[in-house]
């Protein structure tokens, strides 16, 4: 009777568990728990747009216009003090492009940006050519100048490069009587253009939130800033990944894209910008030359890994909000040879010999781009370890 009694109640209290179990199971259906690591995703990339691109393309679009409305100015009563304030606004803005270029993935890359505003080494022939053709000054001279240096001008006769070679030499300022009537067309004209690509990169990220003077030139001259098929921001199609309307499928993917454009830049200081130059395969290919900044630009480029890594832009970091505290959660010991990585390469880059332009062949470069190619392997790294988990 008692071991009858005692099955009785295990079963009865069997079953209770089951009911319980089961009802658990049933609420957590309609409540399942939610993903921590998705959900730091989503503020890791939120804080990237807010804190990393913004403030970056914002300052670059500022610049961008004031070197426009300088060399305008220029163009109409060139001085020497005038040219000096330009080549000083010209190394700002070159100083916030140079520090985007961890994030040349979106609108830099749909929009083929990168290619029209920051392209070298300059084509000399072809400007020579431009130089000798009246009909082109003068349509370059025109009200839409800046328009018309964007839909005709090759590449190589575009952007920071060719500002660059009308207002520098040897790394210095020009004399300003060294600079012809027919460049000044040029350089006003071809700065008209950088400041509506720069236009185009700040508006395409920040949407509504960029100024409306911006905006409103862009849809002048009708240059595209949305993501197709979207209207989205670029900001807010990162922002809203892994939900119906945006280009990522998850928001891991967002978190994925950040450092994949932090590897892609590191590669290309190491095994491009340095390398070819350094190695003798091209040593016409060595970014500014004529403003001898070039070492300058590398190091920008590492730093703005280092802002996309660490969360924003100095003054505006939040490091429980930044990749580097994403993978630093997943493994810790890859987070720390990210940042001794990144340390390294800084450190690698400002002990080369300047200007590289005059020391490009110089065994310290090599360590650069050894120190540059071991930041990406690791970000290469961090990909897959995100991936994974």
């Amino acid at each position: 009777m008692k071991r009858t009694f005692i099955r009785l109640c295990m079963a009865v209290a069997v079953t209770a568990m089951a009911f319980a179990f089961a009802s658990c199971k049933d609420e957590n259906k309609d409540n399942p728990p939610e993903d921590t690591s998705d959900k730091t995703a989503a503020v890791v990339a939120s804080q990237f747009v807010d804190h990393a691109v913004a403030p970056t393309y914002t300052a670059l679009a500022e610049r961008a216009e004031q070197l426009a409305s300088q060399l305008a100015a220029l163009k109409a009563t060139p001085t020497q003090t005038g040219l000096e304030e330009a080549c000083n606004t010209f190394l700002a803005a070159r100083e916030e492009w140079e520090k985007s270029e961890a994030f040349l993935f979106g609108a830099a890359g749909d929009f083929g940006i990168d290619p029209h505003i920051d392209s070298w080494p300059l084509d000399e022939d072809a400007f020579a050519t431009l130089m000798n053709s009246p009909a082109m000054l003068a349509a370059l001279d025109a009200e839409d100048g800046d328009v018309v240096a964007g839909e005709r001008l090759g590449n190589a006769l575009l952007g920071f490069h060719g500002i660059e070679y009308i207002l520098f030499a040897d790394g210095h300022a020009k004399n300003v009587s060294d600079i012809t009537a027919s460049q000044w067309t040029y350089v006003a004209a071809v700065a008209g253009d950088l400041r509506n690509r720069c236009y185009q990169l700040e508006v395409g990220w920040l949407g509504g939130k960029a100024p409306a003077s911006h905006i409103a030139k862009l849809d002048d001259i009708e240059l595209a800033y949305t993501v197709a098929g979207s209207g989205n921001s670029y900001g807010d199609n990162m922002k809203n990944a892994g939900q119906a309307g945006s280009t990522y499928m998850s928001r891991k993917a967002a978190v994925m894209a950040i450092v994949q454009g932090c590897s892609d830049i590191a590669d290309e200081v190491g095994s491009s910008k340095i390398y070819s130059a350094w190695h003798g395969e091209d040593i016409t290919y060595i970014e500014s030359p004529y403003s001898h900044m070039s070492i300058t630009d590398f190091h920008n480029n590492i730093v703005s890994i280092q802002n996309a890594y660490l969360g924003g832009v100095e003054g505006q970091r939040d490091d429980s909000k930044s990749v580097h505290a994403f993978v630093k959660d997943i493994n810790s010991s890859l987070d720390a040879r990210v940042i001794t990585a990144i340390n390294n390469a800084l450190a690698k880059i400002d002990a080369m010999p300047a200007p590289f332009v005059q020391h490009y062949a110089d065994a310290a470069n090599g360590e650069a781009v050894e120190a540059c190619n071991a930041l990406s392997e690791v970000l290469d790294e961090v990909i897959e370890t995100i991936r994974k988990n």
